[in-house]
């Protein structure tokens, strides 16, 4: 299945896309899309539809927990500096980041004047997991979907020395369009993940390529805290990233950033650099 949070006619829904149409769900009325993940239900269809193109795609859900993983693809760990990390390297976005498919990412120039992209696999917790092994890991995900982890390169790296601020930034989670269910991915470890900016290709590469694999990054975060339903984990991104290019290449005002991941689709959203003079 394809599920999908989407508006139409002020009336935000959940629904099921099928080929160019979107499908009401039954008790999508009263239930959004981490409700329905956390009571462990998935509503049929109803007889309402609609086309694709009538319809406005939100940010699939709004999770309790972003949890994402860095430099989790060994040549990106180089081209920005760094040797592959010897564990999982966690850290945490806030949920107030999240944006819709199509909603512009902004920035402020008297905050960060080097904002950059990441296209990232992200995985949808389906049901409580502490402890989990990693041979039994995937049966605790919901679905997947596709990310960008936005990133102030300036304040991450130059100025705070930490991650948490320069990746959380409000609209520096761009989500969607779809969460696709897992018995439609033959494999979570042999999908590309592509970047376009303006149309020119900048990332290209495959989640074979990821140090931890999927199911170990469940299993690793599950030692350590509790994966709720409805939190998602940030998998990770190539190499390609406008940090790691020479001259150093970041997102300006009107760009815009098109992140896709095989199987699951193409996440697009324009850039909009504000200038407050602070």
């Amino acid at each position: 299945m394809k599920l999908v949070t989407f508006t139409h006619n002020g009336r935000r829904q959940l629904g099921e896309v099928v080929g160019d149409e979107v499908y009401g769900l039954a008790s999508a009325d009263t239930m959004r899309m981490q409700d329905m993940i956390a009571r462990g239900i998935t509503p049929g269809r109803v007889s309402q539809r609609f086309r694709l193109g009538d319809v406005a795609l939100n940010a699939p859900l709004r999770p309790g927990k972003i949890i994402a993983i860095g430099r989790n693809y060994a040549e990106h760990a180089r081209e920005t500096g760094n040797e592959p990390p010897p564990r999982p390297l966690i850290f945490a976005k806030f949920p107030s980041a999240i944006i819709d498919p199509g909603a512009a990412i902004t920035w402020d120039r008297a905050v960060t004047k080097e904002v950059d992209w990441e296209s990232e696999l992200v995985v949808v917790i389906g049901k409580r997991a502490r402890h989990v092994s990693e041979e039994n890991a995937l049966q605790h995900v919901f679905g997947y979907t596709v990310g960008n982890d936005v990133s102030a390169r300036d304040l991450q790296h130059r100025t705070d020395g930490q991650w948490t601020r320069g990746k959380s930034l409000d609209t520096f989670c761009p989500l969607g369009p779809v969460i696709v269910t897992p018995d439609e991915i033959a494999d979570v470890q042999d999908l590309g993940l592509t970047t376009d900016v303006n149309d020119e290709r900048m990332q290209d590469g495959n989640t074979r390529d990821m140090i931890f694999r999927v199911a170990y990054l469940i299993h690793y975060c599950s030692q350590m805290f509790t994966l709720e339903p409805a939190d998602i984990i940030m998998t990770g991104t190539p190499s390609g990233v406008g940090e790691g290019r020479s001259p150093k290449r970041f997102l300006q005002d009107g760009d815009v950033v098109r992140c896709s991941v095989e199987g699951i689709g193409t996440l697009e959203n324009p850039c909009v650099e504000r200038d407050s003079g602070g």
